[in-house]
């Protein structure tokens, strides 16, 4: 992406802010104290902004980057087994052109597809509050203004991101129905020009237990890429 475009200059902006203590208190300790297993890194300890293409046709939304994942390597979804799961299902479908994402410099790029999320920030327990949830909207209110133009279909990862996800839609120009789609696993909801997706989360619970199989991730994403008129594999 041109470090001038507008997107890239939200990022930036993005990795600045300090609009929630707890998270900032949160995520900077996190990056002080470290994991045994990373204790040789130099934790990212900021905001993690979205990553992919300002001219994507689709936006994977999940919930908030984790304590030593994105908030280790600066990358969504970047160096944790959610990561882990995602990226493979996006290279299944020829969305990415690596199935792994280890470190912000390992070469990943994704095709159409741009991944963010509704908290910026690493928090606690992986639980951000509904106040931080909505203080940090308008960076998402603002992405999707500048992705308005390709952005064709989305999908949203687990309910606290689609709750995050519908009022910022609503304020980015987008009709969502009255009253709000409820969340569910395959949901489809067309907003005007976007269709919008839910999927279980990518988390290790959900993946480990079966809840959420690598067949069904596939499914919603190849779906959605489809939709947002990406060739998938």
């Amino acid at each position: 992406m041109d470090d001038s475009s507008p997107l890239a200059r939200l990022d930036r902006r993005v990795t600045g802010c300090r609009a929630c203590p707890r998270l900032v208190e949160w995520r900077e300790e996190v990056a002080r104290t470290k994991r045994a297993a990373f204790a040789d890194w130099t934790y990212w300890g900021r905001p993690v902004p979205g990553f992919g293409p300002a001219d994507a046709r689709l936006l994977i939304i999940g919930l908030a980057p984790a304590a030593h994942g994105g908030n280790r390597t600066g990358r969504m979804f970047t160096g944790d087994r959610s990561g882990d799961v995602l990226y493979q299902a996006l290279y299944d479908l020829g969305l990415a052109n690596r199935p792994t994402s280890v470190h912000i410099d390992d070469g990943l790029e994704l095709c159409g597809v741009r991944v963010t999320s509704p908290v910026h920030c690493a928090p606690p327990a992986n639980k951000p509050t509904p106040g931080e949830r909505d203080t940090c909207r308008p960076w998402l209110v603002q992405e999707l203004g500048l992705l308005r133009p390709t952005l064709r279909a989305a999908v949203v990862l687990g309910a606290f991101g689609w709750q995050a996800a519908l009022p910022a839609f609503t304020e980015a120009g987008w009709t969502v129905p009255r009253p709000r789609p409820a969340f569910g696993h395959g949901t489809r909801v067309a907003l005007g020009g976007l269709d919008l997706f839910g999927c279980f989360h990518v988390s290790q619970r959900n993946t480990f237990t079966g809840k959420l199989t690598p067949e069904m991730l596939r499914e919603v994403l190849g779906t959605a890429a489809r939709t947002a008129g990406l060739p998938v594999s």
